[in-house]
């Protein structure tokens, strides 16, 4: 008797629902939660609730693997893409052009002690360079662009994504506090979290605690951030002569690969809130839908923490992205200060 196998998209679909489900029980019990307690809000408890129950679902990562990456991945994608329907292009332009001064302060200052504290703690070239450009750019996003410029091996890039990850969580659970501490106010925030933060998600973790102004300025300036994986690839790849002999046209295809789709997506949706072209109830059922976006993504985010990778690290890499994460923090808010005064 002959018997047909399920398409593969049949076979996918079960897969991917194991993780996706987990991942979104999980957000909106965040959710609930965060509207209890608002002080801590709906992103910390997915991330915090994630990394706790994250062994359990390692222990299934061959079935809830996919899910969790379509989470964390598209479902992130795709908040961050909504929060356009809220902005204006002049609004991005303007946030763009003030977060500036202070975005290129703090990679500077980053890349710089990257180079000069890593040699001095003695942490190999490739791994100082993958934690630095994870620390001033844009995290595992910055990590996984620039690990072919300078042909850094997987044990490297393990470290640097594991190291990278501890200081997003840390931050998310930091920096609100100190925030209101400081008096900063939404906007201040969303500079401060744009700017000194990694990864994307834990960036509307973060500005999560402040509300929907912070995280749509934060998001903004973490956008215009990602953009610098640009200049930085390219300029390593030219350092390490790996594609040194490569035609323009492949350059441009190389520049072109490193932007990420959403934040093209991004700009779209802004423009066609610029020219009014979202009814308003759409615009009012977004405020609510894209919350619970964003607290499922980071429910996955925090399903998918490795602990015993951040335990192999090694003390001399954490140290590293400790000083860096330190560094550019300080530099944020300071670069923030000086015009007040």
């Amino acid at each position: 008797m002959l018997v047909l196998a399920d398409p593969p998209s049949r076979r996918r679909a079960p897969v991917q629902a194991t993780g996706l489900g987990a991942a979104v029980v999980l957000g909106l019990a965040a959710a609930a939660a965060g509207a209890l307690v608002p002080v801590v809000g709906a992103p910390v408890f997915a991330v915090v609730a994630g990394a706790v129950l994250s062994p359990l679902a390692r222990r299934r990562s061959t079935a809830m693997a996919p899910g969790l990456h379509l989470a964390k991945g598209l479902v992130l994608q795709v908040s961050v893409v909504l929060l356009g329907a809220q902005l204006s292009l002049s609004q991005v332009l303007s946030v763009g052009a003030e977060s500036l001064p202070v975005m290129l302060g703090t990679l500077g200052v980053c890349l710089l002690l990257a180079r000069v504290v890593g040699r001095r703690l003695g942490v190999p070239r490739d791994l100082r360079t993958l934690i630095g450009v994870g620390t001033g750019i844009c995290g595992a996003s910055a990590i996984a662009a620039a690990t072919p410029a300078i042909r850094a091996k997987s044990n490297d890039v393990a470290y640097a994504i594991s190291t990278i990850f501890l200081f997003n969580v840390a931050a998310v659970l930091v920096f609100p506090p100190l925030g209101h501490a400081l008096g900063l106010d939404a906007h201040a925030f969303g500079l401060f979290a744009g700017t000194a933060v990694n990864d994307t998600s834990s960036v509307v973790a973060a500005a999560g605690v402040y509300g929907q102004d912070a995280v749509g300025y934060a998001v903004v300036v973490k956008l215009v951030r990602t953009l610098m994986i640009i200049p930085v690839v390219l300029v390593l790849t030219t350092l390490n002569r790996r594609r040194a002999d490569l035609p323009e046209t492949a350059k441009a295809r190389l520049a072109a690969s490193l932007v990420p789709w959403f934040l093209v997506a991004f700009l779209a949706v802004a423009a066609l809130n610029t020219g009014g072209l979202i009814p308003g109830p759409a615009q009012a059922a977004l405020r609510h839908v894209t919350p619970l976006f964003i607290a499922v993504a980071l429910a996955g985010v925090g399903l998918s923490t490795d602990v015993a990778a951040l335990r192999r690290a090694g003390a001399r890499p954490l140290l590293l992205g400790l000083i860096l994460w330190a560094a550019v923090s300080f530099t944020s808010l300071g670069l923030q200060w000086l015009p007040t005064r």
